[in-house]
């Protein structure tokens, strides 16, 4: 692991001016109380993430989110906007309150302040705001994972809308201009629905 100090002045917002009180501040605490003393508070993450995503791009905020989270140790399987115990990302969805946290190493997870129904319309929404990651349901949960590499061995019109995409991997992939056009022509498709939002473009990947 990465010495407190050192992450202290890379991420708490301490310079190298602030040592010395960093050793005393540190001093005689263990690791899980010294990383929650350095750790920034919810406004400063939400603040920096914000400005990386509008002044640089989707990518950069989570990456930055992303290396927090490992660095800092802020993975949260049980996220909540009661007991926020660890810093995440608040979003507003359709002028409802949601958040993002990290629960494992490139598994991110999307949660409700209340209780929200998982329609289509929402995976493609959140898709929309994170265009390099595929949202997916499971078990009644929200995640999103990155892209990876992908290889298309075939495609064909299915409408004027949509197409069809065959990856290397064996999965399908569905791209259209019209998402309700999209949605419709998936029905004929069985698997795990994966949503992906890019330059306007609705894709639905069925593994």
């Amino acid at each position: 692991m990465t010495d407190i100090k050192t992450l202290a002045l890379k991420y708490g917002g301490y310079t190298s001016l602030d040592k010395v009180y960093l050793d005393q501040l540190l001093a005689g605490r263990t690791e899980q109380e010294q990383l929650a003393l350095i750790t920034p508070p919810p406004s400063v993450v939400n603040a920096y993430f914000a400005e990386l995503y509008q002044k640089k791009s989707p990518q950069a905020a989570t990456d930055y989110f992303a290396e927090l989270s490992q660095e800092l140790n802020l993975y949260n399987t049980e996220p909540s906007f009661t007991l926020e115990n660890k810093p995440f990302i608040r979003l507003n969805l359709s002028g409802k309150s949601f958040g993002f946290c990290y629960e494992s190493e490139g598994l991110g997870r999307i949660f409700s302040e209340n209780k929200e129904v998982i329609s289509e319309d929402l995976l493609f929404e959140i898709a929309q705001i994170f265009p390099h990651q595929l949202v997916f349901e499971e078990s009644g949960k929200i995640y999103m994972k990155a892209v990876g590499d992908e290889e298309v061995v075939s495609m064909e019109s299915l409408t004027a809308l949509t197409d069809l995409e065959s990856l290397a991997d064996g999965r399908k992939r569905l791209k259209g201009y019209s998402q309700e056009d999209l949605l419709q022509e998936a029905t004929a498709f069985s698997g795990k629905r994966y949503f992906r939002s890019e330059n306007r473009t609705a894709i639905l990947y069925i593994d």
